[in-house]
């Protein structure tokens, strides 16, 4: 390059600088506490082409949605009606690029001495779309004309400045328009905060370059990234997750394949779209994917357009992830969003933990299951809709070195936080009983996953009226926050309506009780639809724990001992789950511990427990592993290995090296493998019967080798790595 280093670094902190500032106007601007607080949000810079030059921490599955969005603007507008200095493009199609109607990109033009040089982008999620449900989300959409505003590109503003015609029919449709209103002017603001932070920019150091450092950060990225993927292992890495919905189940399959310095996503074998919005369009489906690639093998580069080059995708048209209109798409972002994002992440951390050198990059399952409420209802004289979003501060998913963190946000959010519930109760009629960590909810493991959260809430809507709750969770059946090599799910989420009784009363004498089953009244399990709320009936969700790394068993005693202290986990979990002993004040047995291990391991080895079965029994003979000089070998996780000897390459478990077998062999054939019921990785797991547990263990020593969550007919999943 010509631009010299400190140069190079100066202008490339700008950009950066750039994009904060225009994010803290977006945030003081908005009238939304899920941009606010929550940070659902992208601000990013693009090149004049659409290329992605940087972005940020947002939620990072719509960066390349929002260079499709600008390309889509280039290729369409050009000519007819023009792109100008000043303009402001409104886009949120999902079949042209966005990922689903409520998170609407705005997208401003940036010219420097007459020529396009550069488009600033955002997205929010508006309060409401006109869909409907009010909200946006709508369970109730059964094709993408029932989700509201759908705009493939339109002008806002036009050479600075905004157009009524426009302004006022986005605004006619729309439950809430000063709301939205405020969220618009929000956009274009943060647009033009960019736009002249970065003509101070050019003006600084000059067009060229300007330009020369945009593309050589571009460069830097790829190379990055290309280098770190040939560091890693080549191999095949399957994930699989389910969505549930009006009694139907729908499966997500993924193979990752890295070769080289490539890596390609395959989704064959994913079910066909629904009739239900949570179907995900082309360029969200890659986004999804994106999400947490950005954060986990490029945690040292610029996220921009080169991270993307090396990585490729097939998706079937007409499936789940690249669905065709007219097919519903407005829960995408909460449902097959969030499933392509889990099952990408929990493909990128297998390939991680079989590298030594990235093992503690690795992690399960953040947040996998997103379930926001839409509540609707009158405040004094004003109609409200309100998306609650305690749901953001998401359980992290265990780490290779650590517990995961407790309402840790998400892998493809990292900036996500739970809101103020005092800006919830101000922003929606509504008054929160409490919110507090969810017990057991972690999924168990050697580190154990992030609690999730549990919060009740009652309706204060004028005149005495029920409010109106919109529900659309999912993983109340399937938990979509799976553990890895060996550690156990996290919890499933759940909807309660307590209807007939009075919190108000409750809370009158004497607080609310410790637990929500202690309650009584008439109970409905809510799930996907609208419901009324009635003046001191309350409303229970539950979150979705994230998951274990690592065999429970082998957690340090006392680590369990502490969490049981601090209430994160039952003294019956402790001893269930763990096999840790403690007596009435929670002090540790470890004579009893270590009895009571070896025990479980039996039981394990055996059945497990009386409504578990062995599928299969692997042989637990003395193996031509066993030889005390080791020969050599490679990691292909934190329990496997392949040992390479003068018979070829054999799979064994690293705690006893008994050999399971052939590398090119599948060792999950080889395995003792239990099917239990999921409510045996703990309490707060569905107890539907339509999932099964399989432990996959070591047929000599018992360790947990691998965990699935799976339906009882579908195959399990084969992971394989090549040596060098």
């Amino acid at each position: 390059m010509s631009v010299d280093p400190f140069t190079f670094e100066i202008i490339r902190h700008k950009f950066m600088r750039v994009i904060d500032e225009a994010v803290i106007t977006l945030k003081h601007i908005s009238g939304s506490s899920a941009t606010t607080e929550g940070h659902d949000l992208i601000m990013a810079l693009y090149k004049a082409d659409g290329s992605l030059l940087m972005g940020v921490l947002g939620y990072l599955h719509a960066l390349p949605g929002a260079g499709e969005a600008c390309r889509h603007i280039i290729r369409e507008y050009s000519e007819n009606p023009g792109i100008h200095d000043g303009d402001a493009f409104f886009l949120n199609d999902p079949y042209v690029a966005a990922l689903h109607s409520s998170d609407t990109y705005v997208l401003s033009p940036i010219f420097y001495e007459g020529e396009l040089i550069a488009w600033s982008a955002n997205f929010i999620h508006l309060r409401d779309i006109g869909a409907i449900n009010p909200g946006g989300f709508a369970p109730d959409s059964r094709e993408i004309y029932h989700e509201g505003i759908m705009c493939p590109g339109i002008k806002l503003m036009e050479k600075g400045v905004l157009r009524k015609d426009v302004w006022s029919t986005l605004l006619n449709m729309v439950r809430t328009p000063e709301i939205v209103a405020l969220d618009l002017h929000s956009q274009i603001a943060a647009n033009i905060t960019a736009k002249e932070r970065l003509i101070e920019l050019l003006n600084k150091y000059g067009s060229e370059t300007v330009n020369e450092v945009g593309q050589g950060i571009i460069d830097q990225s790829e190379t990055l990234l290309r280098r770190r993927l040939k560091e890693l292992p080549d191999g095949v890495w399957m994930a699989r997750q389910y969505l549930e919905a009006l009694g139907e189940i729908y499966t997500v399959n993924l193979a990752m394949e890295k070769k080289d310095d490539l890596l390609h996503f395959d989704f064959t074998g994913t079910s066909e779209q629904a009739p239900v919005g949570f179907n995900v369009a082309y360029w969200g489906a890659f986004g999804a994917l994106m999400a947490p690639l950005f954060p986990l093998l490029g945690f040292d580069m610029m996220w921009n357009d080169g991270m993307m080059k090396p990585v490729s995708m097939n998706a079937p048209e007409g499936s789940l992830v690249n669905c065709k209109r007219p097919a519903p798409n407005c829960l995408a972002t909460i449902t097959g969003i969030a499933v392509v994002n889990n099952v990408s992440l929990e493909a990128i951390s297998k390939m991680l933990v079989a590298s030594e050198t990235y093992r503690k990059e690795a992690t399960a399952v953040w947040q996998g299951a997103h379930c926001p409420i839409t509540v609707a209802g009158y405040k004094g004289s004003r109609y409200v809709v309100s998306l609650l979003t305690q749901e953001f501060g998401g359980s992290g998913g265990a780490r290779t070195f650590d517990d995961g963190v407790d309402l840790a946000g998400t892998i493809p959010n990292p900036l996500n936080r739970t809101p103020n519930i005092e800006s919830e109760e101000r922003n929606a009629p509504v008054i929160y009983l409490f919110c507090r960590f969810h017990r057991d909810s972690a999924g168990a493991g050697r580190f154990r996953g992030g609690l999730a959260n549990e919060y009740s809430i009652t309706s204060c809507a004028a005149g005495g009226a029920p409010l109106d709750v919109v529900i659309y969770g999912t993983g109340t059946e399937y938990t979509q926050c799976q553990g890895f090599s060996g550690g156990y799910p996290g919890s499933n989420t759940g909807f309660v309506l307590y209807q007939g009784g009075d919190m108000f009363e409750v809370l009158r004498q004497g607080g609310f009780p410790e637990t929500v089953e202690q309650i009584g009244g008439t109970q409905e399990h809510a799930v996907w639809g609208t419901y009324k709320l009635e003046q001191g009936e309350m409303l229970h969700m539950s979150m979705m724990g994230g998951g274990g790394y690592g065999d429970p068993l082998e957690r340090d005693p006392e680590r369990v001992r502490n969490d049981v202290v601090y209430r994160m986990v039952s003294p019956e979990c402790a001893r269930d789950i763990y096999g840790v002993s403690l007596n009435e004040n929670s002090e540790l047995d470890l004579e009893e511990t270590h009895r009571l291990r070896e025990e479980m391991v039996q039981q394990r080895l055996q059945g497990w427990r009386e409504d578990s079965a062995v599928i299969s029994r692997g042989d637990q003979t003395t193996s031509a592993g066993d030889e005390e000089e080791e020969p050599e070998h490679y990691s292909l996780n934190e329990n496997l290995r392949a040992l390479k000897t003068s018979n070829g390459a054999a799979i064994h478990c690293t705690k006893c090296n008994h050999r399971l077998s052939q590398l090119k062999e599948p060792w999950k054939d080889r395995a003792t493998v239990v099917r239990s019921p999921l409510t045996h990785s703990g309490p707060r797991r569905s107890e539907s019967g339509r999932f099964e547990m399989r432990l996959y263990l070591c047929p000599r020593c018992g360790r947990s080798l691998d965990v699935e969550v799976a339906l009882p007919g579908d195959p399990p999943l084969h992971d394989w790595v090549v040596l060098a």
